[in-house]
């Protein structure tokens, strides 16, 4: 309650002031303190969000909101509200370039949740071709003796037709598992032979399609923006997400070896303990969560 009162005085009172103060004594915004004050990335950016979140100006409030095609013009708005001289290519620059990571989240959320929304349809060619793709990538060695038949079993689907284990996150969950299989060839049949171990296997495909419910939620409630920020100066990509994915793929995998749970029955304990590591990782403002950054020697 207490914390909840402080945060309440803060942001309608105290905040107006001090912003007020500061100004005054270096003749300088907020937005301007914050570029001069605070590397490029997302140290940088979620600042800037907050401060124009936080504005009692509505030009300021607007600007978290702008489509790409409007950025630049609303740069020019901010601008002139602030009284900073448009010649000010430093700040005009820097603000163009998180108001676009900005917006660019905005849209890649979307983008990712309409991928989500799209059931697998196995009388579409388009999906039928990506599945079929997916297993011509992971078993090169062994034909598909049928498009219903318990070989899907061996990369890890539940049973005889795997349209009916995407129904949570949709073809999301195929074009991921994909994406993997295709960008990082070795390594998903690496951890597909590993997936098989005796005792510490699980099923790779219903694993994979789990960690892009854990991607898409992270995308979804913000977390992913400090990661995402560090990683693109401009608009973020569904390839930014894909490969977000292809971290999380290939970090659990080496996580379940290091944990040794007892039982698969403990995947969604596992599961959540995963979780948990990478939203700690994601706290950090400096965090690039990729596959890459994390092979490299």
């Amino acid at each position: 309650m207490l914390v909840y009162f402080w945060g309440f005085l803060y942001s309608n009172y105290f905040r107006f002031w001090l912003k007020w103060v500061l100004r005054l004594l270096t003749r300088k915004c907020e937005l301007q303190r914050v570029f001069e004050g605070s590397k490029a990335g997302a140290q940088r950016t979620l600042s800037i969000e907050h401060s124009l979140e936080s504005s009692k100006n509505k030009v300021l409030r607007n600007a978290v909101h702008v489509e790409e095609a409007e950025v630049e013009k609303c740069v020019r708005d901010v601008m002139k509200e602030k009284k900073i001289e448009q010649k000010d290519t430093g700040f005009k620059t820097n603000l163009h370039i998180s108001l676009l990571q900005i917006s660019g989240y905005k849209k890649l959320y979307l983008n990712v949740e309409n991928l989500r929304k799209v059931p697998y349809d196995s009388d579409n060619e388009e999906h039928e071709e990506q599945l079929i793709e997916l297993w011509n990538l992971l078993m090169p060695h062994e034909n598909l003796k049928a498009r219903i038949t318990k070989q899907w079993c061996d990369i890890g689907f539940q049973g005889d037709d795997p349209k009916t284990d995407f129904r949570g996150m949709g073809l999301l969950g195929l074009v991921n598992l994909v994406y993997f299989s295709k960008h990082y060839t070795n390594e998903a049949r690496q951890i597909l032979s590993r997936s098989n171990h005796p005792k510490l296997g699980y099923s790779y495909a219903i694993v994979g399609i789990n960690l892009t419910e854990m991607a898409y939620s992270l995308l979804k409630n913000g977390a992913l923006k400090s990661h995402l920020y560090n990683m693109v100066f401009g608009l973020p990509q569904m390839e930014h997400f894909h490969q977000f994915y292809c971290y999380l793929v290939y970090e659990f995998d080496k996580f379940w070896f290091e944990e040794e749970p007892e039982s698969i029955m403990q995947f969604n304990q596992y599961r959540e303990k995963f979780h948990e590591k990478i939203k700690g990782l994601l706290l950090d403002c400096d965090a690039i969560l990729t596959l890459q950054n994390t092979k490299k020697p």
